[in-house]
């Protein structure tokens, strides 16, 4: 893949990030025993693709081997990342939505299952990646902003446009025959976004507008913990894969750490300069990848909170996901129109040892 022209001006450009004070040394990688990449030895390998519209969301699959993205039309595109990211080397979901995918989720366990979501069309689909056509589909009443699987594959949850929670199951019903997907009646909860715990009995939310976040209990809704996090909204949130950090994300450009025992805040990452956008935890859960409004994604110390690297990218992300199993993360974004300069492209980006 080709390196996308005008990477070194733009590299130039981003600042790089203020370093705090130094951290306890019975927290630091070398007191631990723990290995540190070499993130300044990569470079990211960025695919344009011309068009009006961002790439919204990339997801890894359950093992590793896949890659999903969206956003820029009706099709979801799978890669091989390990084989190709040329486009044209894509496998191609499409027939199912009748307006464009902004969300793709896969299954938490089953590497070949994955939903799409459109809040145009209101629907979330189901596929198998091992088929074109898809499993299932779903038409809501309300638009699908974000889906996150339970831990199990056997409950989801899902975001409105107008900030609201619902929920899905997997069941037999009647007469069926087979499980399918179905709505709940569980009563909405307010929250920007959702997600549930590594054991599937709480669902942690924010919301744009409140400072704080809720963890409510699974099924029953009740709330369990709602520590402050930040000023102005929340917006982005990731659990740590150990289970012992929950990461928040907020307009004010800071990233809380806290400590899921006692839900009181461990430490404050201040090296971002922008409205966070997301979050994501490498496997080992010893790395924090932060995507903000910036044309950048951080990478700074879980334990310590100390800002490692600042991968340059050719636009800000909304999303970005570590791999499951390696020290690589993907990204997305639209660049911004330049006079004089190439045309307007969505990009999907790889770092880090893919």
């Amino acid at each position: 893949m080709s390196t996308a022209p005008g990477r070194k001006d733009e590299e130039d450009e981003v600042p790089q990030p203020e370093r705090p004070p130094s951290p306890p040394l019975h927290t630091t990688f070398a007191a631990r025993g723990v290995l540190i990449p070499t993130f300044s030895a990569f470079r990211p390998r960025d695919m344009r693709i011309t068009s009006p519209q961002a790439m919204t969301h990339v997801a890894w699959n359950a093992d590793g081997r896949k890659l999903a993205a969206v956003g820029i039309d009706k099709i979801v595109r799978v890669f091989q990342p390990d084989k190709s990211m040329e486009m044209r080397s894509a496998s191609l979901y499409s027939g199912a939505h009748s307006d464009d995918v902004d969300y793709v989720t896969w299954h938490p366990t089953h590497p070949e299952l994955f939903c799409s979501s459109s809040q145009r069309d209101r629907r979330v689909t189901f596929w198998d990646a091992r088929q074109s056509r898809h499993t299932q589909q779903l038409t809501l009443k309300v638009s699908p902003v974000q889906t996150n699987y339970s831990p199990d594959g056997r409950h989801m949850v899902y975001v409105s446009s107008n900030h609201q929670v619902f929920s899905l199951e997997l069941s037999k019903r009647g007469d069926d025959a087979k499980e399918a997907w179905h709505t709940t009646d569980k009563e909405a909860v307010p929250g920007s976004t959702a997600m549930f715990n590594h054991t599937g009995s709480a669902i942690i939310l924010t919301h744009h507008s409140e400072h704080s976040l809720r963890i409510i209990d699974y099924p029953s809704l009740t709330i369990r913990e709602s520590p402050a996090a930040h000023v102005g909204g929340c917006v982005a949130v990731a659990l740590d894969p150990r289970g012992s950090y929950l990461a928040s994300g907020g307009h004010d450009s800071i990233v809380n750490m806290f400590d899921t025992s006692e839900w009181i805040c461990a430490r404050t990452i201040t090296a971002c300069d922008n409205a966070i956008t997301a979050l994501s935890f490498s496997y080992d859960g010893e790395f924090l990848a932060i995507a903000s409004a910036g044309n950048y994604i951080d990478i700074c110390a879980t334990e310590t909170g100390v800002p490692l690297h600042r991968v340059p990218a050719l636009a800000p992300s909304p999303a970005v996901a570590w791999h499951p199993w390696k020290h690589a993360i993907a990204y997305c974004g639209q660049t911004k129109a330049k006079e004089g300069g190439p045309p307007v492209a969505a990009v999907l980006s790889l770092f880090g040892a893919t």
